[in-house]
């Protein structure tokens, strides 16, 4: 090698190169100049090509193939180094070598091994983000202190807040026991079945119970699931998405909660000829998560087909709770009570239970099953509550009391520019009333004060000298205005109870 390296450095001194301007002299050991080869592909004049791996000379390595390289000059490889080079790809494992790289804190172009952002685990200072601590049990905190926590942000739902306390407290307890196995009794999971109107505070629930817990949460949409092999989001999707709350942390994860909404739309559908892919075939599909079994999800995407990494985990001590509205479920409902009625005196009329809006106390798994829900879908959801419809004085009091109660959000608002935001009593009932004509429950409350706030928003910054607004009665019902007085005007005292300043 060295010598024909010489004998060519020399003859290139010997003898005049002369290029035209749109060739450039390169080394002469890789530079290939079509005029140099045969009809039979070999070098004349005696010079070789070279292996670009082994750098054996084609005369010892045998034939070399011929690839394409930068600058548009080829590269030869011997069939020896081809083969072993198809070998090792075949034989590596490369989520291995890429979890490896990451144990050792190695980034690949910003992102870790399994696709973690290297600014997802910064904050503003540069600094990492501390990693969660294990859970154990005595960060569980027993359940009146769970319903007394709910309480602060739930108004009402007296019966679904005791529930999920002690469905929560007993499932965490559960997997974070360590003698469970001793006496050879195993605890099963409970998971929860929620059913409510809209409106009545379903996913806040959820929400407000694992932000107190500090665990994994992850809330998906049951409307958007299919069955494998069709277009939409796979079932392990929803596990996929606990992972990514968890931070690719599969531990964390599997002590996580899966809240799924919209549960009533994944029905058997009736009166169907089709494959029915996005009903009864979710409903099949959700059943090994929901019993706990182990399924690999992808990393960062929703579809197995993507590449990108897949992660094993265990469903068996992740807590299922699944909510939904169930429109005309009530009908169901005051059909079979109809049936179980008696004749005579004592027997119930038919209009009986028309106008009780909380018939869905009522509900049994029966009623469930007349709905479209399968048999082994509801026996894997073992506790199964409804939440209480919303009244006047509930919606009264989801404006004055919770810590995130939307008059604060308000007030506070206001308070940036230095004005006070006051509510008459008066006009929280005429909220309240028009909200439960929209019934859509609660959320019906931001929607109208909204409306009737957007002026007040737009011109209270104009004059820097207001000091408080009051809402009125006659300003909700659009046959007044606000009271408005500036700062150092005494404000006129309310009757008692007449106004709200939370």
């Amino acid at each position: 090698m060295s010598d024909d390296r010489e004998w060519e450095l020399n003859d290139s001194e010997d003898h005049d190169v002369t290029t035209d301007e749109s060739q450039s002299v390169t080394d002469p050991e890789v530079h290939q100049d079509k005029t140099d080869t045969d009809e039979s592909g070999k070098k004349k004049g005696g010079r070789e090509h070279y292996c670009s791996m082994c750098l054996r000379p084609e005369s010892v390595a045998g034939h070399l193939m011929e690839i394409p390289g930068m600058g548009g000059q080829p590269v030869y490889v011997c069939e020896d180094c081809m083969q072993k080079s198809f070998d090792m790809v075949k034989n590596t494992n490369f989520n291995d070598i890429l979890n490896n790289y990451r144990n050792m804190g190695m980034r690949f172009n910003g992102a870790d091994a399994v696709g973690h952002n290297r600014a997802e685990e910064a904050d503003k200072g540069g600094k990492k983000k501390p990693e969660k601590k294990k859970l154990t049990l005595k960060d569980i905190p027993a359940p009146h202190i769970i319903r007394k926590k709910l309480d602060e942000y739930v108004i009402g739902q007296d019966h679904a807040k005791k529930v999920m306390s002690v469905g929560v407290y007993n499932h965490y307890k559960r997997i974070l026991s360590e003698d469970k196995d001793d006496d050879g009794v195993e605890i099963e999971k409970s998971n929860m079945l929620m059913i409510g109107p809209t409106g009545s505070g379903k996913t806040y629930l959820v929400k407000t119970l694992a932000k107190m817990l500090d665990v994994p949460l992850a809330i998906t949409d049951a409307t958007s699931l299919t069955e494998a092999g069709y277009i939409g989001d796979d079932i392990e999707s929803v596990v996929s998405k606990l992972l990514a709350a968890a931070d690719n942390d599969v531990a964390r994860c599997e002590t996580g909660i899966i809240f799924i909404d919209e549960i009533d739309k994944i029905n058997k559908k009736k009166n169907t000829n089709q494959r029915d892919v996005s009903g009864e075939a979710v409903q099949q599909g959700l059943l090994k998560l929901l019993e706990g079994s182990e399924v690999e999800v992808p990393v960062g995407a929703t579809s197995k087909n993507a590449m990108v990494p897949l992660q094993t985990v265990n469903t068996k001590n992740i807590l299922f709770i699944c909510g939904g509205a169930f429109p005309d479920l009530e009908d169901i409902i005051r059909e079979r009570l109809r049936k179980t009625s008696s004749m005579g005196f004592q027997a119930q009329l038919k209009d009986e239970g028309k106008d009780d809006k909380n018939i869905l106390q009522k509900v049994t798994m029966e009623d469930l099953r007349a709905f479209g829900m399968i048999p082994e879908f509801l026996g894997r959801l073992p506790i199964v509550f409804a939440l209480d419809a919303m009244d006047e004085d509930m919606l009264v009091r989801i404006m004055k009391e919770p810590k995130n109660s939307i008059i604060r959000q308000y007030q506070k608002l206001l308070a940036i520019d230095n004005v006070k935001l006051v509510f008459e009593d008066d006009a929280l009932h005429v909220i309240a009333k028009e909200a439960l004509e929209k019934d859509t429950g609660a959320r019906a409350l931001r929607a109208i004060i909204e409306d009737f706030m957007l002026d007040i928003m737009y011109e209270i910054p104009k004059d820097p000298n207001i000091g408080e607004v009051v809402i009125t009665k006659a300003y909700v019902e659009h046959t007044g205005g606000p009271g408005i007085f500036m700062r150092g005007q005494p404000v006129p005292e309310l009757p008692d109870g007449s106004a709200v300043n939370v």
